[in-house]
């Protein structure tokens, strides 16, 4: 499998400074948080991370207690500009891609970044290579 981002999910408690916390151990290891988002589920959350060194994060999580898992996304890199975000979301409905979610940023060369998980992760990246997608790396977000 190529062109795929290492996510690294965990999941914690809905509380102050859960995210100081995590982001404090990530930073002693000299962990990069390029990208994040959470998602809140009463008294708990999801959060998402893509990280310079995934692996790395994943067990520094794990071993300051966090239940942590690491998932493969795609990041996908379209104009900041109205409308691609339509023109993007179009292509996805084209390929028949469903998007379980997402989640951007404006990358460091001003182009959007998209990170999507998609149901069929093969079958999403196939199709987007075909359709000429510029797809993403994590050396891509450094």
């Amino acid at each position: 499998m190529t062109k795929t981002i290492k996510q690294i999910s965990l999941f914690s408690e809905n509380k102050p400074g859960r995210l100081a916390k995590i982001a404090d151990v990530l930073g002693k290891e000299k962990i990069n948080i390029r990208a994040f988002t959470i998602a809140e589920s009463g008294d708990f959350g999801i959060v998402r991370l893509v990280v310079d060194y995934p692996e790395k994060a994943h067990d520094v999580l794990k071993r300051e207690g966090f239940t942590v898992s690491e998932t493969d996304v795609i990041g996908v890199e379209i104009n900041d500009e109205p409308g691609s975000m339509k023109d993007i979301a179009e292509l996805f409905a084209e390929g028949n891609i469903n998007i379980d979610y997402a989640y951007a940023f404006i990358g460091r060369n001003q182009k959007a970044i998209l990170i999507v998980r998609v149901s069929d992760l093969e079958s999403a990246l196939d199709f987007l290579k075909n359709k000429g997608v510029s797809l993403l790396e994590i050396n891509d977000l450094l």
